[in-house]
């Protein structure tokens, strides 16, 4: 397929970073959900320019708001209003936008990113993806399972969101340095087919660094299903500890838009067509990313 004939998904960018930018409040556990407590209209905001910016598919701001993590770093009580304020202000920014946009329901790992040994039992992360995806489900046009580190956590999450009878697409996080396994050290074409065989219609790497998605890339592609990545743009994610806040953490001085856009345009030549971005990766970014892929003869799309 050339790219004349070539659709694109584009997605937007990280939302937590961005409203870490945007917002006045100093660096909290909960990551985003806590703007969604103190600054909800900045969400709408973030989502609105991540629209403008050319995103066809908006991620619901609930990341961070598991039973879990709300009740390890705030309150469990906030599960339900934190996950209908989320849909509202996604909704609200694609009313406004007038574009035809996609939202996401998202479904993130329960206890911490990237510690796939702080997964609860199979049981639990079951019953809780279900109870996330019930409070979702009739406010989202698809369920994206992302920052997955292990297998049997992406399973469940991916089995309890294809439950909805909504799409669902699933995305791994990989090892910076090898991106053929995920941070639990598991084969990342294993997982992969299982989350398929579970109900994933795609299947995605994100949360990692370009040059490792750029790795996943030839992996996904020998599976037949629609693929994609949307990499972070961290130097490390190693100094994050759970209940942690990510101000920790620093960025690459070497991933501008037009840089970004250059590992994006690499990954759809490998036959990807889901691109966006993760942490990070703010609108300028996905604007380049859009200018990028219809230069290139490529149609956005949105989904």
């Amino acid at each position: 397929m050339t790219s004349e004939n070539q659709q694109v998904v584009l997605l937007d960018g990280g939302m937590g970073q961005e409203l870490r930018r945007r917002s006045r409040q100093p660096a909290s556990p909960l990551w985003s959900a806590q703007v969604m407590l103190d600054e909800a209209v900045l969400v709408t905001a973030a989502h609105r320019d991540f629209i403008d910016a050319g995103a066809r598919v908006i991620t619901a701001n609930t990341y961070s708001a598991t039973p879990q993590r709300l009740a390890r770093d705030a309150d469990a009580a906030l599960f339900e209003p934190l996950q209908a304020a989320a849909l509202k202000a996604a909704e609200d920014a694609r009313q406004q936008s007038g574009q035809d946009v996609r939202i996401a329901g998202c479904l993130g790992p329960l206890v911490a990113s990237y510690r796939p040994d702080l997964a609860p039992d199979d049981a639990t992360c079951l019953a809780d993806y279900r109870r996330m995806v019930a409070h979702q489900s009739q406010g989202v046009d698809l369920f994206i399972v992302e920052t997955m580190a292990l297998a049997r956590e992406a399973r469940a999450a991916t089995v309890a969101a294809a439950e909805s009878q909504l799409p669902v697409w699933t995305a791994f996080t990989v090892d910076d340095g090898d991106g053929t396994r995920l941070r639990s050290g598991e084969p990342l074409i294993d997982a992969t087919r299982d989350i398929i065989a579970a109900g994933a219609s795609r299947v995605l790497v994100n949360c990692s660094v370009p040059e490792a998605v750029t790795t996943a890339m030839a992996e996904l592609a020998t599976l037949g299903t629609p693929f994609g990545g949307y990499a972070n743009g961290f130097t490390s994610v190693a100094a994050l500890q759970p209940g942690g806040t990510v101000d920790v953490l620093e960025a690459r001085t070497d991933l501008d838009p037009s840089a970004y856009a250059d590992h994006a345009l690499d990954w759809v030549a490998e036959g990807a067509t889901l691109v966006g971005g993760c942490c990070e990766v703010g609108p300028a970014h996905i604007a380049a990313l859009a200018e990028r892929l219809t230069a290139a003869g490529y149609t956005v799309v949105a989904a």
